[in-house]
């Protein structure tokens, strides 16, 4: 996993402008801790930061090809995990290689196949080509958009980075957020090709982006199919296994230390059981990570989300599979660290965070990576299986707006109004954009021939939560773990799954009444009954009433200056809370870290709010 940045320019001479790239790819170090490189061409300008993982002493970057008509070149992050196939398929076509790395390979592929080498990927990827041949870039990204990319059109070309704060670094990026951009920021919805930042765009997942002399154009190859189902139940099942074996195995390919994270809930379960089988054909034993909070035996009290804690599953878990599990356990005080959250705020650079999950989840990451470098995950397990307990609510599957809306629609206008005066909120009409969105996207859906209303409206639920909320869990996993340095793989958004779970029909879904019935039966064997049979539980938020209490006094020092946040958010909001007695609720908790997570924000990229 490494980070990537860049810059065309048409009308000026790139060779010139070292400090400038420098500059953009100095800002992934941290995505990329082992090596950088940058490689300038008249027109073009390639930054990479390496993670290594694969051939750790080949594979630097940029990487380039001279050919007979000039060079081709290439900054790459990700993993590509058919590499050893395609390799051996450009071999059998006449292509010579000098190291062992994916890159490599992902760039001879771009010579025999140009762009159309995206289609023959299976992986997680962002990688820029400069084909100086016909001064040409392009940008590819993976089809689920694991891995992220960034644009930004110029007056004479285009930058673009692994995160916008590389693109922010060049002078000719505007710093600034329009109303579109906050939209977008608190709406839940995750727009395809959105970014908070004006003039920045994504590259759509599954998508190329070409720039050139006659300009910019934008294609996707690929996007969710919708395909008639012809297997029965136990073909699903088996075919369901093969998948999901077949891909842990491909995602365990490393050179360099890598581990599981287990939560003890069904999917982390699933994989790092897969791992362990896996790596015990060969004598090893697989690692195993969890969160945890000092004293949680004592706070945690049950709630229609969170009926049990984690821990006792995952030692379970970790026993049963024979993993080296190990808890990495957190107090209030390291959570509520506010140079905590300005690392996560930094690394997603914007001011929307899930606060104490997010600044936890940095935590665990950190200390993971004192041990491994790769780690696999079970995200992504819910929206491809349907595992959210909305997709069995009548009035979520009938409500004409996205279905996690229909359950915490009170929720998402605290959001707003917590974070925004009453002017801003007004302007914002979040109602209406987000009903915008979800009949803009309710278009993208194809219906399969004789499928009954109620299957269908369920194939939008899930096309939902596969292209619009499953990007939040996405982006928010890729940035807080590559601001450590540690590659976290998703396995369950491997295409081919998707693609085959996404087309099974409801009924089979769901065919013992239970949620993600498909992924517990074609792993029953390898897992406790206790875990089995476990109701899903999201990622954990600590329920320490001192963590509460040191936002209180951050918030009070926050009122006792004046600070830019409050030209967008009342401060009379601010001062109730910190006049109020006794335990605070949880959404006023949420509150204040938002408030706090402005503030930071604000201060980090200072940049112009255009309302």
């Amino acid at each position: 996993m490494c980070g990537i940045a860049g810059w065309v320019s048409y009308h000026r001479d790139l060779t010139q402008h070292r400090a400038d790239l420098d500059a953009m790819t100095a800002t992934m170090a941290c995505r990329g801790p082992d090596a950088g490189g940058v490689q300038l061409d008249r027109h073009a300008g390639l930054g990479h930061r390496r993670l290594a993982v694969i051939d750790v002493e080949g594979g630097s970057q940029p990487m380039s090809v001279q050919t007979d008509d000039g060079t081709v070149t290439i900054t790459y992050s990700g993993e590509a995990y058919n590499f050893g196939e395609l390799g051996g398929e450009l071999q059998r076509r006449g292509h010579r290689f000098r190291t062992r790395s994916d890159t490599e390979v992902v760039l001879h592929g771009y010579l025999e196949w140009g762009e159309a080498v995206a289609e023959r990927l299976n992986g997680m990827y962002a990688f820029a080509v400069w084909d100086s041949r016909i001064e040409k870039l392009v940008l590819i990204r993976d089809r689920l958009g694991v891995k992220p990319l960034y644009y930004y059109r110029t007056d004479d070309g285009v930058l673009f980075g692994s995160e916008p704060k590389a693109i922010l670094a060049n002078a000719l990026a505007e710093r600034a957020v329009d109303l579109e951009g906050i939209r977008e920021l608190v709406s839940f919805t995750q727009t395809p090709g959105g970014a908070l930042w004006c003039g920045m765009n994504e590259v759509l997942p599954g998508g190329v982006v070409t720039v050139d002399h006659a300009g910019l154009r934008e294609h996707r190859y690929w996007t969710l199919p919708s395909r008639p189902h012809t297997d029965d139940l136990p073909t699903t099942i088996a075919n369901v296994r093969s998948l999901l074996k077949d891909v842990v195995e491909r995602q365990l390919v490393s050179d360099v230390p890598r581990c599981t994270l287990l939560s003890g809930g069904l999917d982390s379960s699933v994989i790092t059981a897969l791992a362990a089988a896996k790596l015990g054909e060969r004598g090893e034993k697989v690692r195993s990570f969890a969160v945890d909070f000092t004293g949680r035996d004592n706070d945690f009290v049950a709630d229609e989300l969170r009926a049990t804690t984690d821990a006792p599953y995952a030692r379970e878990v970790g026993a049963h599979v024979g993993s080296l599990h190990e808890s990495v356990v957190l107090d209030h005080q390291s959570i509520a660290d506010p140079a905590v959250r300005r690392a996560v705020i930094t690394a997603r650079d914007s001011p929307l965070s899930l606060g104490d999950m997010d600044t936890s989840l940095y935590l665990l990451f950190q200390a993971i990576r004192q041990h491994s470098t790769v780690a696999l995950s079970g995200e992504s397990a819910d929206e491809v299986f349907g595992g959210y307990r909305w997709f069995f609510q009548p009035e979520a599957q009938a409500a004409a707006t996205f279905p996690w809306m229909a359950v915490f629609v009170s929720g998402a206008k605290a959001q707003v109004s917590d974070r925004f005066n009453a002017d801003i909120t007004a302007a914002l009409d979040l109602p209406g954009y987000i009903s915008a969105r979800y009949a803009e996207a309710l278009t993208e859906i194809e219906r399969v021939d004789g499928e009954s209303d109620h299957e269908f409206r369920m194939r939008e639920m899930c096309y939902l939560h596969l292209t619009r909320f499953v990007r939040m869990l996405l982006e928010r996993k890729d940035r807080v773990s590559m601001a450590v340095g540690l590659e976290v793989r998703v396995p369950f958004c491997d295409h081919r799954l998707v693609e085959y779970v996404y087309n099974t029909p409801w009924s089979m879904k769901t065919f013992d009444g239970r949620e993600k019935s498909l992924l517990r039966a074609a792993t029953a064997d390898l897992l406790p009954q206790s875990v089995l049979d476990r109701v899903k539980a999201p990622y954990p938020a600590t329920l320490d009433p001192m963590y509460t209490g040191v936002l209180l006094e951050q918030c009070k020092d926050l009122l006792l200056t004046d600070d830019p946040v409050f030209n967008l958010v009342d401060r009379e909001y601010l001062e109730n809370i910190t006049r109020a007695s006794g335990a605070l609720p949880i959404d006023v908790r949420n509150g204040m870290e938002r408030v706090l997570d402005l503030s930071t924000w604000l201060d980090i990229y200072r940049p112009e709010i255009r309302f």
